[in-house]
């Protein structure tokens, strides 16, 4: 669920006019919903309902620090995987100790950096890492906090770019392999075992392969807790979310009249069935989801520049480009698209919805039926709350978005449009080229 919807003929994201966000900032331009990231944490922390659950925000998926906060408030920790994510923590004013620190190729700054901030726990990838975070720690005279992450070959039925659990990716370490690896692990002076960690992929849409996972790993936890007294199990995240009929999917709960087997993964579906599995441990769960979170939680606003009318085929051209959401050219992703100003009396359009770079690939859809819409007037490309910004960048020297916060009826710009001069700052031109 999430709170955008038609009022009238407007969109709306919670009690605000999205057009009125797109004249006040300009496009492109993100907007996100305070009240369905709230909702979210919610009801994900109540889907587990009867265990002892710390929820640590992927924050991969979205970093702005003001979403940080947002989610510090609720009670959340973070997903961690560079330092500079851990400096957009302390920058937000959350705090560390209730994160984890992901990531196959942590550099000693890195580590050195979590540990001076009382890092929950290193979930540790390889045994090259184990040994450096134990010499690392060392150096500090202190012991880090490790779980070591389970590579328990499941898969996750999802995008290759983006499955993590099978024997093929470079995540984890074998199931088969991981009793020697906390063996060597116990011999560290400098490491405190703390707990076990797992993640099989992300957008899976079925809680099938999440029990495999648990159900494969679960008596190797076990064994874990007997012989070294680990008190977390974390099973990660990647909990999928809707993107078709993603507009249908808002506060009228619109999945409610679809069969059971259509209907999306959600908190409550996915909790019921790991639950039962994981409370017979009697360890302190974490959960590490982040598309979840925020996915749906925000849209990219886009003014129309004009329709281009070729021989047999329309091209709307919008303002927006795959350097502001590159998920549809890097991965095929659908977006829903959907007007600003809804007008039933118009006619539908069948074009390629396109951005101005100066790539065939920048194309947020093909033959997309939508509403005629004319030069100037505004769309909103759903469901882009996760992997948008965070993934941005400034090809065809193309400033980043600015990002919008809402609130009820109250919005906030949160990160202003980047402008040329802030682009080109730290560039210079050598003296023996003047």
């Amino acid at each position: 669920m999430h709170h955008f919807r038609y009022v009238g003929p407007s969109l709306h994201c919670e009690s605000v006019d999205l057009g009125a966000v797109a004249q006040l900032y300009g496009t492109p331009t993100y907007v996100y919903s305070a009240g369905t990231m709230a909702d979210n944490y919610r009801r994900l922390a109540q889907g587990l309902e009867g265990l002892d659950v710390q929820i640590c925000y992927a924050m991969k998926a979205n970093s702005n620090i003001a979403l940080l906060r947002h989610f510090a408030n609720l009670g959340a920790g973070f997903d961690l995987v560079s330092g500079g994510e851990i400096r957009r923590v302390l920058a937000a004013g959350a705090d560390v100790k209730r994160s984890v620190f992901a990531g196959v190729g942590k550099t000693e700054a890195e580590i050195k950096l979590a540990l001076d901030n009382g890092i929950f726990a290193f979930h540790v990838e390889s045994e090259p890492e184990l040994a450096r975070i134990n010499h690392v720690a060392g150096k500090l005279g202190v012991k880090a906090p490790i779980a070591i992450r389970i590579n328990p070959d499941v898969d996750a039925h999802t995008h290759a770019k983006i499955t993590t659990g099978k024997s093929d990716n470079k995540f984890g370490i074998p199931l088969r392999n991981a009793g020697a690896a906390y063996e060597a692990a116990a011999k560290f002076p400098h490491i405190q075992i703390k707990g076990v960690q797992m993640h099989i992929g992300s957008q899976l849409t079925s809680v099938t392969p999440f029990v495999e996972a648990v159900q494969k790993v679960a008596p190797f936890v076990a064994d874990l807790k007997a012989r070294y007294g680990i008190t977390y199990f974390s099973i990660g995240g990647g909990m999928g979310i809707v993107y078709k009929d993603a507009l249908a999917s808002g506060p009228a709960a619109w999945w409610d009249a679809q069969p059971v087997e259509q209907r999306p993964l959600t908190p409550e579906v996915y909790g019921a069935a790991l639950t039962p599995l994981l409370k017979p441990l009697g360890l302190k769960i974490l959960l590490e989801h982040g598309r979840f979170m925020v996915g749906n939680a925000g849209v990219l606003l886009s003014r129309v520049e004009h329709l281009k009318r070729g021989a047999g085929k329309n091209f709307l051209v919008v303002d927006a480009a795959m350097n502001d959401l590159v998920r549809p050219a890097m991965y095929e992703a659908f977006h829903e698209i959907v007007p600003l100003h809804r007008d039933t009396s118009r006619h539908a359009l069948v074009a390629d919805v396109v951005g101005p770079i100066c790539e065939s690939g920048d194309c947020f859809a093909k033959d997309r039926p939508l509403q005629e819409v004319g030069e100037g007037e505004y769309l909103a490309l759903m469901s882009a709350g996760a992997y948008g910004y965070t993934m941005a960048s400034r090809y065809n020297t193309r400033g980043m978005a600015a990002e919008v916060l809402v609130h009820g009826s109250t919005f906030e710009l949160i990160n202003a449009r980047e402008t040329f001069e802030q682009m080109i700052a730290g560039e210079k031109i050598p003296a023996f080229l003047k």
